[in-house]
């Protein structure tokens, strides 16, 4: 992942320094093991631990002479440890050690991916409840519809992050597991025992059954995760910046004092968070198909995965969350502007009441189908003529023959929208 889109403390997670640490984990564990059940002497894995001290640089001279990087890793870490290097690697084969590290850390950045996700859960309950009662226009097809709530909108992002961070949970637990079971996963040199046991060691459990690597379907599953909330960060993302089009200007990003929008136009305002959080979903999307690409190995084991997953699973993870820190800065700092989304009522000239007033005539006894009929033909009159549908339906002798005018006024205010909402706040907040 390339700097600008690094954050501490995930990126520390994906260094190869951070890496090699979860090699020495893994096999240190599996030595642990065999010392319990009388495979090898006590205080071996200790022995092994202290005498060894990772060097990123080491290790890359010992590949450039056998290229292979877990073959570099065990001459530099056994060198120096004498009679203990006899239990090193002792039944493994590479995969049981990069499989079951690389588990720990999709575990470890998922924790913090899933962390980071609840504050953003947390900073759209507070935004949706502080704008519960905000009146805003809803739109469908980019159209005027019918007055919302802006606090139904957030609302809607929130249960959405909501299941985002429940799916992540299921995905990280699932990911949440090591192979130590040999070449073609037969276990013919470990026993499962071993296996269980220095998997315990670690916090994580055995994979159910595996070849020479742990299944890839769970590897596609997590980046899938990762790729579905990255797409309902964007939703919301997109949602803004329609709204901040000059014509619409309902809400706005925030925009810090010496910041500039634009190289040639000094009074620009663009909606760079929201557009870059579109642009990183992309991106997480395309992983998508990497990681199902990567399910479908040859017979035990290739490494035609190997490459993708080196770039794949450090930039999503480190992408996503990058996308997550971005936007609860955007929802905490959203510029929102009530006024203004009343204002935008003017500009369909009362048409998004035309359902209120059919279903007034209903009610009153006309028909469904004239009742359609007569309200569109009004309507679509107002439209091509930009004349007020209020005005019009207030002077139409079939409409006020039914309905009087107090009762018509009724008809065009915007809070009766609003009747339902704290019954919806109060079935997702409260269980209500």
């Amino acid at each position: 992942m390339i700097e600008r889109y690094s954050l501490s403390p995930i990126r520390e997670i994906w260094e190869l320094e951070a890496q090699y640490e979860r090699w020495l984990r893994v096999e240190l564990a599996v030595i642990k093991a065999y010392e319990e059940y009388g495979l090898a002497p006590k205080g071996t894995a200790e022995q092994i631990r202290e005498k060894t001290k990772i060097s990123v640089e080491g290790i890359a001279e010992i590949e450039k002479v056998v290229d292979h990087d877990v073959i570099a890793f065990i001459k530099y870490v056994t060198v120096d440890i004498d009679d203990a290097a006899r239990y090193f690697h002792l039944g493994l084969t590479s995969s049981d050690v990069v499989d079951t590290a690389l588990s720990l850390a999709i575990k470890e950045s998922g924790q913090l991916i899933i962390e980071l996700m609840n504050k953003l859960s947390i900073s759209l309950r507070e935004k949706a409840v502080a704008h519960k009662e905000t009146v805003c226009m809803g739109r469908t097809h980019g159209i005027h519809a019918e007055p919302t709530s802006f606090g139904l909108k957030l609302l809607s992002f929130l249960v959405e992050i909501e299941r985002d961070i429940d799916r992540l949970k299921s995905a990280v637990k699932r990911a949440s597991v090591g192979k130590l079971s040999g070449a073609v996963g037969n276990y013919a040199n470990i026993s499962p025992e071993i296996e269980r046991r220095a998997l315990e060691f670690l916090g994580i459990e055995p994979t159910e059954i595996s070849t020479q690597v742990v299944p890839r379907d769970i590897h596609a599953e997590f980046v899938s995760a990762l790729a579905i909330s990255a797409s309902s960060i964007e939703r919301m993302a997109v949602e803004f910046r329609h709204l901040q089009r000059t014509e619409v200007l309902e809400v706005q990003e925030p925009f810090k004092r010496g910041q500039r929008g634009s190289s040639a136009m000094p009074h620009k305002k663009n909606p760079i968070i929201s557009e870059r959080l579109t642009g990183m979903a992309r991106l997480m999307r395309g992983y998508v198909s990497a990681a199902l690409e990567d399910i479908t190995l040859w017979h035990e084991r290739d490494i035609s995965h190997s490459s993708v997953e080196r770039v794949m699973l450090p930039d999503s993870t480190m992408l996503l969350y990058y996308m997550i820190d971005r936007a609860i800065y955007l929802v905490d700092n959203l510029i929102i502007y009530p006024e203004r989304m009343l204002e935008n009522f003017e500009d369909s000239n009362n048409l998004v009441f035309s359902q209120r007033v059919m279903i007034s005539l209903i009610e009153r006894g006309m028909t469904r189908e004239d009742s359609y009929r007569l309200v569109q033909e009004i309507s679509m009159d107002c439209w091509n003529r930009g004349e007020d549908f209020k005005k019009a339906i207030e002077s139409n002798p079939q409409i006020t023959r039914l309905i009087d005018f107090p009762e018509l006024e009724e008809l065009f205010r915007p809070e009766y929208y609003l009747r339902n909402v704290n019954k919806i706040f109060d079935r997702i907040l409260n269980g209500g």
